[in-house]
């Protein structure tokens, strides 16, 4: 026979954990059909001398929902050799949504996850070509995209798209409950791989209002749960909050029959009960238990930049409301007045010790009008001026319309405490946050990152232990039942890269989403090639393929290809 691809010379590193050893990859009709020894003549080949040839990684914590409308390449992430993703996180997505609630879906998106308001607006178009989750679904399939898509069904949509306004505001009726569940079981039947929601104090929507996740009560969260287990299973991705935590996690998936994932465990980080240390013991008891209960982990520091127009770091505190709630002109009015800022400046002396302490280390990362201050740590230059680090950082803020940005350092600094989540054998990579956030982190690099930095460089990880970290492991928690390996009769979804060079560039600003938002990006070091399902994406840091062609990635219904 003759291939269409051959991958020729490489250390064949299969995803499974297994030892690599050199060989060659024959991939026919967009399937592995020869690995190790591929004797035939091929249509093209890549020459992998020197390079790991692998499984495409598997990020299982994306919200490209939005993004895939307008960018069908989901830029940046295969740029890092992902091949497939897992939309509809943390509960937010774009379907279910009538046409009337299609601004409150944008409002809330803007809030919880940083996208701009216009370029949601000029991506998504004023009359979208989808309204149910069905729907949504056979759009981005016949659409195409540049790598494969598992999608979660969202519980804040879910929740507008059925009670409307009302869903920010109360609980919901039975009978409300009983028309979620229905939909959410259609949805299952449509191809969704599960159901997300959040709890995240974080997570504070339009008007300053909680997200329609926040606002039922924990038992609707349960029964869309065990709608999913009724139509057969999936899986269930949660935002931890006060009442859906470590505790309510084994109940959540022994009562739905499903594979339960949280987010995030992270290293400096409280989110509930007890520090990261005690999170993890508790994680590996209940897994150990025979829960499939599974915390995502991520080997990146989490560094957050904002501008006070957008608080998303401080909105959790009541203090904050007023300003979650008021326009640009409010905030600033707001932010002015000396009895918020003495109320501002108690209420983070008294946060929490973690939060407090990263506090402290906040950079103001770029003020428009002295650009001697950019990268300065804020806390020092108010020592200098004699005044408190919340007066400057109001100060400095209203001295450019709320455009300087400010650096914040969240968590995951300190390698040796974020050493052992990545090792334990509870937890997942995930939480790489890519499409989410835009102009304030870059986390897609999150592949290059870790093989760079854990295991060349640190050497904490060997190539077949990460390699499976990024690949399998997510894949098998996700419930994604064709990815994560290389094995004949798998699609090809193949990274190529160079062990003694991958890694991910520093962040770079670039004005390149709709109507000219900015966002951050990094770009790859290292990636010789990327294949999704036989075709050659990208090779040599470029896209191999026209944007506006026929793309080869496709919607994981259910977790596998139709």
């Amino acid at each position: 026979m003759t291939y269409d691809l051959k991958i020729v010379g490489g250390a064949i590193v299969d995803g499974s954990g297994s030892a690599g050893y050199r060989g060659d990859v024959g991939i026919s009709d967009g399937r592995i059909v020869a690995l190790g020894d591929a004797p035939d003549a091929a249509e093209r080949t890549i020459d992998a001398e020197g390079a790991v040839v692998s499984p495409g990684f598997v990020d299982i914590h994306t919200h490209y929902d939005a993004q895939i409308i307008w960018d069908r390449m989901m830029s940046i992430s295969p740029w890092h050799g992902v091949t497939t993703t897992v939309l509809g996180n943390c509960g937010f997505g774009v379907a279910p949504t009538r046409a009337a609630h299609r601004d409150m879906i944008i409002r809330t998106l803007e809030k919880v996850e940083g996208m701009s308001v216009p370029a949601l607006q000029a991506g998504l178009g004023e009359d979208w070509p989808f309204e149910t989750f069905g729907e949504y679904l056979d759009v981005i399939e016949a659409r195409g995209s540049a790598i494969n898509m598992a999608v979660l069904l969202g519980h804040t949509p879910l929740r507008m798209y059925v009670m409307g306004e009302a869903a920010t505001e109360r609980a919901a009726t039975d009978d409300e409950i009983e028309e979620m569940r229905t939909i959410v079981k259609q949805g299952m039947k449509d191809g969704a791989l599960g159901f997300a929601t959040s709890r995240a104090g974080t997570h504070v929507g339009y008007e300053g209002r909680p997200v329609p996740s926040r606002a039922c009560e924990i038992e609707e969260i349960f029964r869309m749960a065990k709608a999913v287990g009724e139509s057969g299973g999936g899986l269930i991705a949660a935002t931890a909050g006060k009442d859906l935590f470590i505790d309510e996690y084994p109940d959540l998936a022994r009562e739905s029959g499903c594979t339960v994932t949280w987010t995030a465990l992270l290293a400096g980080l409280a989110l509930g009960k007890g520090d990261h240390e005690e999170q993890l013991a508790k994680s590996e008891a209940i897994v150990a238990e025979g829960h499939r209960v599974f915390p995502q982990v991520t080997p990146r520091p989490l560094n957050f930049e904002y501008q006070m127009g957008a608080p998303f770091l401080f909105e959790p505190f009541s203090v904050m409301k007023p300003a979650a709630a008021a326009d640009a002109e409010g905030k600033k009015k707001i932010y002015a007045d000396p009895e918020f800022r003495e109320a501002f400046r108690a209420r983070i002396d008294g946060a929490r010790k973690e939060f407090k302490g990263a506090f402290d280390k906040t950079v103001i990362s770029h003020h428009q009008k002295n650009g001697e201050l950019d990268e300065q740590v804020l806390a020092d230059v108010a020592r200098e001026r004699g005044m408190k680090p919340t007066d400057l950082l109001l100060d400095l803020a209203l001295e450019t319309d709320l455009e300087t940005r400010f650096r914040m350092p969240v968590a995951n600094h300190n390698e040796e405490e974020v050493e052992p989540l990545l090792k334990s054998g509870a937890t997942v990579i995930g939480l790489s946050d890519a499409g989410a956030h835009a102009s304030q982190l870059c986390d897609a690099c999150q592949p290059t990152y870790f093989l760079g930095r854990w295991v060349r460089e640190k050497q904490t990880f060997t190539i077949e232990e990460a390699v499976r970290m990024l690949t399998s492991r997510p894949a098998e928690v996700a419930g994604i039942m064709d990815r994560g390996l290389l094995a004949e009769g798998r699609p090809a979804d193949v990274a190529v890269f160079d062990p003694e060079t991958v890694g991910a560039d520093g962040l770079e600003r670039v004005y390149d989403f709709p109507g000219g938002a900015d966002r951050l990006i990094s770009k790859e070091r290292g990636m010789r090639a990327v294949v999704v399902n036989g075709t050659i994406l990208r090779e040599n840091g470029a896209d191999a393929i026209s944007p506006e062609g026929n793309l080869p990635g496709g919607v994981l219904r259910n977790g596998r290809a139709a």
